[in-house]
C-alpha cells in the first residue's frame, strides 16, 4: 500500500487546504492531533483575510503537503524572504538572505 501525503505530515510542513468553512488556506502545521485527525495550521494566506496570522484547526484529510521549494532565482528568493519575515522564522530568513547575497556576488563576478 502506498502511503498518502497525510500520513507523512509533520509539524512545520507547509500545506494548502480547505478550512471547515470552505476557505482556501496556505500555511504551516503548528501542531497535530493524530488520534483526532486534526492539524493546527498557522495561516499565511487565505481567501478569508480575517484568518491570516491565526492558527486554526483543520482536518488532516483536508490538507495537502506542499513540496519543498528550492528557489532558483532572485525573485523567488525574495518572495521566500518575505515569507520568512511574515512567519518570524529567523533561521530561514538568515539562510535565504545569505543565498541572495551569494547570487548577487556571483552576478557581479561574472560581469
Amino acid at each position: 500500500m502506498v502511503p498518502n501525503d497525510r500520513s507523512s505530515l509533520k509539524t512545520g510542513d507547509w500545506i494548502k487546504g480547505t478550512s471547515w468553512d470552505g476557505e482556501l488556506i496556505l500555511g504551516f502545521i503548528e501542531s497535530m492531533d493524530i488520534l483526532e485527525g486534526v492539524v493546527k495550521v498557522t495561516v499565511i494566506r487565505s481567501d478569508n483575510t480575517e484568518t491570516i496570522g491565526k492558527t486554526i484547526p483543520i482536518l488532516s484529510k483536508q490538507v495537502k503537503k506542499l513540496p519543498v521549494s528550492t528557489a532558483t532565482n532572485k525573485e523567488q528568493t525574495r518572495f521566500l524572504i518575505d515569507l520568512a519575515l511574515s512567519t518570524g522564522d529567523e533561521e530561514w530568513f538568515m539562510e535565504l538572505t545569505a543565498k541572495l547575497k551569494e547570487m548577487k556576488q556571483l552576478v557581479s563576478t561574472e560581469s
